[in-house]
């Protein structure tokens, strides 16, 4: 860590470590804090150095490889680009260490069984690490999943990420979908909802007009559900009208419902923020 603080520091950049788990990214509450971590981090000008936590993690719950963890941080960081470094500059045909015909392949439209089958066979244990070329197409697909592009460099020539701009070759994997749509798609597709939430008429229309649900327009709270969970909001003509992810739980929520943002803290003695649910994390049905 203090190689890395090194040379951000030579640059007037700050960092800040964060050690994650598997669980941190796949349990959907933890998954919150640790997305709201890296976002404060980022909010003060810190660029985190994510790491796996070894200390608490066992053989069966670790990501196994840093590709992995690298794909699940730019899930939580929303960011747009995942850059893989390797001891090879991107996807080929062949190994090219082994085949001097071996094409490499720049852009990757679409990860298919093709793409897999050709990563998993001569390109298998290309890569640094604990992971090969496999690993990294496997990290691209979870990147991918997420709306994140994943681009596959050698990390063995100097300076790496300034020699991308200066004509060195890698290879390009376009994600399946855009970031918000990808994110958006899974809260009204994927993640099954555990409780509703019923509105007025006007926190409806601001919905439409791409707002975030405050507690001032909700009249009622159904089921039983945590802060990270995902509720249908319903209007008062009872049809669905958008799920999302809330920052507060149904207890919470029916303590502060028909109250302005103002009175919150006041209310619950903590605030998570003015949104019940942010309109990052809404998706129109």
């Amino acid at each position: 860590m203090s190689a890395w603080e090194e040379a951000f520091q030579a640059v007037g950049l700050k960092t800040a470590q964060v050690l994650l788990t598997r669980e941190d990214t796949e349990k959907r509450r933890r998954w919150l804090n640790a997305r709201a971590t890296i976002e404060t981090l980022f909010d003060l000008g810190c660029v985190p150095i994510v790491n796996e936590n070894d200390t608490v993690v066992t053989e069966e719950i670790r990501y196994g490889d840093n590709d992995r963890l690298a794909a699940r941080a730019a899930q939580l960081a929303r960011s747009e680009a995942l850059i893989l470094l390797s001891d090879v500059d991107g996807l080929y045909t062949d190994d090219p260490r082994r085949n001097a015909a071996a094409e490499h392949i720049t852009i990757v439209e679409k990860l298919d069984a093709s793409i897999e089958a050709m990563a998993g066979g001569a390109n298998a244990q290309a890569g640094v690490g604990t992971g090969g070329m496999a690993t990294k197409i496997a990290a691209a697909k979870i990147a991918g999943s997420a709306g994140c592009a994943t681009l596959i460099a050698s990390g063995q020539v100097v300076r790496p990420l300034s020699a991308l701009g200066h004509g060195a070759k890698f290879t390009l994997i376009r994600p399946q979908a855009s970031l918000s749509a990808a994110y958006k798609a899974w809260i009204a597709g994927t993640v099954v909802p555990a409780g509703k939430l019923m509105l007025d008429e006007g926190a409806v229309r601001a919905l439409h007009n791409g707002k975030s649900l405050l507690p001032s327009g909700i009249v009622e709270v159904t089921g039983q559900f945590d802060k990270g969970d995902s509720v249908s909001i319903i209007s008062p003509a009872g049809l669905e009208v958008a799920r999302g992810i809330v920052t507060y739980s149904a207890e919470a929520i029916r303590a502060i419902r028909g109250r302005g943002s103002r009175d919150i803290e006041a209310i619950l003695g903590y605030t998570s923020g003015d949104e019940v649910i942010h309109r990052d994390d809404m998706a129109l049905v």
